[in-house]
């Protein structure tokens, strides 16, 4: 018998969010399960969605030449059906821009130039020679810094040697991050005090000028903003979206189940649709012959109710459709694993919850 879990209406195998929780790296295993159990929640409802629009999988490739999954494909086409924005105005793009004009600027910009001493192989031992080499690069500059160019081009290792070791115009990203944060507190015409390391070698690094980032105007940036407003609000409205198949699946007690696989299970009822149908009369029959005392307990319930006996287990298995949460859906399959007649077995068992009396309050010491 396989252990499972119900997830936003989703009955999930345990082995499955044991696989999933791998791909959701968190700062416990519970928060990893919960986690995986969602998005495996998730897939299944979006999937669950395409099969009941009766759409097909039609993949497409991207621009590096990857090939969507058929399930990638499904969901894909799911939410482009189903999820709908309004394209933003121009004046809210405005709007965005004059109100936020300090993130619409171009980047700053440095000019430089380094000389690399390069080591002779990865041995700690040329990478200390290296070092040195770099240090008296530095020492020698301190004296003379107008010899940085005949330097460059005796010393470097960089094909940049031959213009004096100049790097040109750089921009975020440009160099490596060891190069471009060293370089941010050089001041104009600043030679770097030390070498700076990085995975090429040693540098030598000077500053030579400091571009700062200009405003741009609303017309070369507008089509941007749309970009980003739409991204927001359609993913904003794909987790509604979402949310709201999950309310529906819950609403319907375990829409359905995953199987072994990971795929949801369209060929089997449902418990919630097994408890819809399920018969009182072979219930009353099977209480009296496995559990004798729930049966007395049931029968003494729907008379103090006023009502029959098949009427009270109707308004449990409403009532428990309604307002079960997860774990109790989880709690309710676990009861009706491995039973001849599933929905009797889980009828019994949240009829069990509902007559076991709440555990009374004591008050032992009472304050004066």
């Amino acid at each position: 018998m396989t252990a499972t879990t119900v997830v936003d209406g989703v009955e999930i195998p345990e082995f499955l969010i044991a696989k999933e929780a791998q791909n959701h790296p968190s700062a416990s295993a519970g928060e990893a399960r919960r986690a995986a159990g969602k998005a495996l929640a998730v897939r299944a409802l979006l999937l669950h969605r395409a099969d009941e629009l009766g759409l097909r999988p039609e993949p497409q490739i991207d621009e590096m030449g990857r090939e969507e999954t058929d399930e990638e494909a499904l969901i894909r086409a799911v939410l482009d059906e189903e999820v709908e924005i309004e394209t933003p105005s121009v004046a809210l793009c405005r709007h965005i821009y004059d109100t936020q004009r300090n993130r619409f600027t171009s980047p700053a910009l440095v000019e430089a130039a380094h000389i690399l001493i390069a080591p002779a192989s990865p041995d700690d031992a040329d990478w200390e020679a290296a070092r040195r080499v770099a240090l008296d690069a530095v020492q020698t500059l301190t004296r003379t810094p107008g010899q940085f160019a005949a330097l460059a081009k005796s010393l470097s290792a960089c094909p940049s040697a031959e213009v004096g070791g100049s790097l040109g115009q750089l921009g975020p990203g440009d160099v490596v991050g060891e190069i471009e944060q060293a370089l941010s507190g050089l001041r104009p015409g600043e030679i770097l005090d030390r070498p700076v390391r990085s995975r090429f070698g040693w540098h030598v690094l000077k500053l030579d000028r400091r571009i700062e980032g200009r405003e741009l105007p609303f017309d070369y940036v507008e089509d941007k903003i749309r970009l980003h407003l739409e991204s927001r609000a359609w993913t904003a409205a794909a987790t509604r979206y979402v949310s709201d198949l999950a309310e529906r699946a819950r609403d319907r007690g375990v829409a359905f189940s995953l199987t072994p696989d990971g795929r949801f299970d369209t060929g089997a009822l449902s418990l919630g649709q097994l408890l819809a149908g399920a018969s009182a009369a072979g219930l009353e029959a099977w209480l009296d012959a496995s559990d004798p005392d729930l049966a007395e307990r049931v029968r003494a319930a729907a008379l103090g109710a006023g009502i029959d006996l098949e009427a009270f287990v109707q308004r449990a298995v409403h009532d428990f459709v309604n307002t079960a949460g997860d774990e109790s859906w989880t709690h309710l399959i676990s009861a009706a694993q491995g039973a001849e007649d599933p929905a009797v077995a889980a009828i019994a068992s949240l009829l069990r919850t509902r007559l076991t009396p709440k555990a009374r309050a004591y008050t032992i010491f009472r304050k004066v």
